[in-house]
């Protein structure tokens, strides 16, 4: 009996000149998203990548010069696209694509896609993500605002329910075979996507498979999520307010709640601005962090403990050079500073981000659009996890070209003297970003996961206790 309730339910759907249309137009739409989404990850890709070589082989043939002055000639780092990324652009646009990394200064990632497009990216690009987010749930709302009044105003239900089918076994056929309509739409495009994976790609990394079916997964989950929710509206709603209700509650959902939620994170944990923060660090760095222990107080102190620890009365008479050692302690007091007050900046954005996963718990659009942006690699943790490499990276090297200083550079030596070359610059390995693993992903986004099934058996719940009391009349 119920396979034969979701048959019947799947035929009436067919026949719906309505639904065809519909699922027509959604069909090229989520094609259209995956295959442009698609040429641009990899024309993106393909430029990063050249650019990246490109800066590293600049490093490689600078010449003869000072291991300082290379500090200072730096590289840049670029963020690489991974590999779901063009299913999700998330906050990619504008979170910016490179940063530049330099002695003494610890540079922002900058030149987002945002920078350089007009008012329309407010509103963001069409991905597979926004129609699997907004679009599918819309559909949904189409298919089952008149699941119920329809056949009691013409008497099916009635009749179903007299030949013995129970309502609960009525309300799960309607259910599963709305589910598996969505599912028809939904599975096809997914394996496309899948397909459109770049396998030979060394940028590919490993886990994606993983990656990919947890993000088919809960967005499989997500449509049950809103099929249930509708379902249930349906059966009780007023049959002449059901798609004003229905669609009420998806502008709720997939506009003004999102909205709202940013604007009061926004309230509750305010950022600093740019020049504030830039003024914070200056200050920290040449006062001290306590703001009693300034550059020039921590100068001397270190020459004196090395006077000491060498048993000389002077600089020149140290067996190491004085101005890399100089050098490098103030990279490294530089670097605290910068590391605490980024790490408040990043406090406050987790903040934000914290009250909108927790804010899924109200609305499931919420929960699946974080858990989207951080399978394909988009969100806000990915682009700290890239900062983060680039930054230790940055470190890394500066470190070395001021350890040559010290040990190779003769005391009293003018700056200009001392120079070396290309083997210095190939001692220093181009820039590498491991992604973030699915686990870790996974892990970090506990809220939005959860989030999800607490809807998922909030509404079964409700079913199972609420499903025999829909009226058949």
């Amino acid at each position: 009996m119920l396979k034969l309730l979701i048959k019947k339910e799947l035929l009436i759907a067919i026949r719906d000149i309505r639904l065809q249309v519909s699922a027509s137009i959604l069909m090229v739409l989520m094609l259209t998203a995956i295959l442009v989404g698609r040429q641009g990850q990899q024309r993106i890709r393909q430029e990063r990548a050249q650019v990246q070589a490109s800066m590293y082989r600049q490093w490689l043939n600078q010449g003869s010069k000072h291991p300082h002055s290379a500090a200072h000639f730096g590289q840049f780092a670029f963020k690489p696209k991974p590999a779901l990324s063009f299913l999700d652009a998330g906050l990619d646009d504008y979170l910016g694509t490179s940063v530049f990394l330099e002695a003494h200064k610890q540079n922002e990632v900058l030149f987002s896609a945002a920078q350089d497009s007009n008012g329309m990216t407010r509103f963001g690009e069409l991905t597979a993500a926004l129609i699997f987010q907004m679009l599918i749930p819309l559909l949904i709302i189409f298919l089952t605002f008149d699941i119920f009044s329809k056949e009691r105003e013409e008497g099916t239900l009635k009749l179903a329910y007299a030949q013995g089918l129970s309502i609960w076994k009525l309300f799960m056929g309607k259910v599963w075979a709305t589910y598996f309509m969505v599912l028809l739409l939904f599975i096809p495009m997914a394996i496309l996507a899948y397909l459109m994976l770049d396998w030979q790609s060394d940028s590919l990394a490993p886990g994606v498979t993983t990656q990919f079916f947890s993000f088919t997964a809960l967005y499989a989950l997500y449509f049950l999520v809103f099929v249930l929710l509708c379902v249930l509206i349906s059966a009780f709603a007023k049959s002449e307010f059901t798609l004003l209700t229905l669609l009420g509650l998806w502008i709720v959902a997939c506009i003004v709640l999102p909205k709202a939620t940013t604007n009061l994170a926004d309230k509750l944990y305010p950022t600093p601005s740019q020049f504030e923060f830039r003024q914070t660090i200056k200050e920290k760095v040449k006062n001290g962090i306590d703001g009693h222990n300034s550059s020039d107080v921590r100068l001397s102190a270190l020459k004196n403990g090395l006077l000491r620890q060498y048993k000389v009365a002077t600089v020149e008479e140290l067996p190491v050079n004085w101005d890399g050692i100089a050098m490098q302690t103030g990279e490294e007091y530089t670097d605290q500073v910068y590391d605490k007050e980024f790490s408040k900046i990043k406090h406050i954005f987790q903040q934000q981000n914290r009250l909108s996963e927790w804010t899924g718990f109200v609305d499931p659009y919420l929960a699946i659009r974080h858990l989207s942006m951080a399978l394909a690699g988009t969100d806000f943790e990915h682009h700290v996890a890239f900062a983060r490499a680039a930054e230790n990276y940055r470190r890394a090297f500066v470190k070395q070209m001021n350890k040559d200083m010290e040990l190779h550079q003769k005391p009293g030596m003018d700056y200009g003297d001392y120079k070396v070359g290309n083997a210095m610059w190939a001692s220093v390995a181009p820039f590498d970003y491991p992604l973030p693993t699915t686990a870790h992903i996974l892990a970090s986004q506990w809220h939005s996961i959860t989030a999800l099934v607490f809807w998922l058996l909030v509404l079964l719940g409700i079913s199972i206790r609420y499903a025999n009391k829909i009226s058949i009349l």
